[in-house]
């Protein structure tokens, strides 16, 4: 029995102690610009059977995602769309479509469980509006001749057997979209998309008039494709576990007995100065910290300090972050020498966002003061 306990305390402490030297990995979304190619099926809602109004379909869009949540794309699709005549004679007739609009993009899944980088199934909301353009309405034109020879035929409910709205040449109507889309993520920047959307236009699509309430045509697309992003999607920071080195034998020697020098620690003080969003001038209890820094100057007149300010990554751009950490570095200093601090003794530099050296965002817009 104790053989076996101090066999579990060994591989306890062999496990934690490579836990603790495992690196650490911090991620971050980066927005980006990505591609997304598509082809699938579109049906056009009609009296004809679902088979029949049927043609292919496809889609390519070039879109950009701001945050983990919304994104917004230009899309342009099309192909065929179909029609169906089932009055004698029955026949179907088709002609071709384009589309090109914008549609938001929003992440249900991100949007309620957070981002996760490697997340494997991303379900998407899509919300949008477009032009449709519609030409080579030709099939339906040899239909409406046929139709015009017949003797007309009677219909209880008072409706006529000829295509109303035939159109011909080139028609451009704004469409409404709405849909759903699935992203399987195969790595951080290469994911397999599948779409349906629905299509809501003006009662003048398909050259019939609706007989419903609800005067409008429709078309519904599935579309299977890959997005490819443009850029990296995710800023990956590592950073190293300490080396920890194992103890060496030591063979103890007698020693002579040595007074010991006492050992004058020089005075330090470390001070983090934070700041909220586009702020340079340290206020609050950010103030009061500045305040110590100068009573331990004025206290210890031989120690010098470095003033270090920096911007946090996750807002603003490079050069406006530049300046801010800039600002933030000449505002203590600034505070220092006006309190009466030798410049002599100040050290100042900015390091914009180009270093973070906080895990957490928002810490990264300080000022960090080392007087020693």
């Amino acid at each position: 029995m104790k053989k076996f306990m101090f066999l579990a305390a060994m591989l306890f402490a062999a496990f934690t102690t490579a836990s603790a030297q495992e690196d650490q990995v911090i991620e971050e979304f980066q927005p980006h610009w990505f591609l997304q190619l598509q082809g699938g099926a579109s049906y056009t809602l009609g009296e004809a059977k679902f088979k029949d109004l049927l043609s292919p379909a496809a889609q390519v869009a070039v879109g950009y995602q701001f945050n983990p949540v919304l994104g917004l794309r230009l899309q342009g699709s099309g192909w065929q769309s179909k029609g169906g005549w089932v009055s004698h004679p029955k026949a179907d007739y088709k002609w071709n479509y384009a589309s090109a609009g914008l549609d938001l993009k929003v992440s249900l899944t991100n949007l309620i469980g957070g981002w996760k980088p490697k997340r494997v199934v991303n379900l998407g909301l899509i919300v949008g509006g477009a032009a449709n353009i519609g030409w080579n309405n030709k099939e339906a034109q040899d239909l409406q001749q046929v139709l015009a020879t017949m003797p007309p035929v009677y219909d209880p409910n008072g409706y006529t057997h000829e295509l109303e709205y035939l159109w011909d040449g080139t028609k451009v109507r704004p469409v409404g979209r709405v849909g759903l889309d699935l992203d399987f993520r195969c790595s951080d920047r290469v994911a397999i998309t599948l779409e349906g959307n629905a299509n809501v236009l003006a009662d003048k699509y398909n050259s019939k008039k609706a007989e419903k309430k609800l005067k409008a045509d429709w078309y519904f697309n599935a579309l299977l494709g890959v997005k490819v992003a443009l850029g990296p999607t995710v800023k990956r920071t590592v950073i190293p576990a300490p080396v920890v080195e194992e103890p060496q034998p030591v063979v103890e020697e007698p020693k002579p007995v040595v007074k010991p020098t006492p050992v004058v620690k020089k005075p330090e003080m470390r001070t983090e100065i934070f700041y909220a969003i586009r702020e340079t001038v340290a206020v609050g209890a950010e103030a009061a910290k500045l305040q110590n820094l100068i009573a331990f100057l004025k206290a210890n007149p031989e120690t010098k300090v470095s003033v270090t300010s920096y911007a946090d990554a996750g807002t603003g751009n490079a050069k406006i972050n530049e300046m801010y950490a800039a600002q933030r570095a000449e505002n203590v200093a600034k505070a220092l020498t006006e309190a009466g601090i030798d410049a002599a003794r100040i050290t100042v530099d900015s390091k914009g966002d180009t270093v973070q050296p906080f895990a957490e965002n928002d810490k990264n817009r300080v000022s960090i003061a080392i007087a020693k």
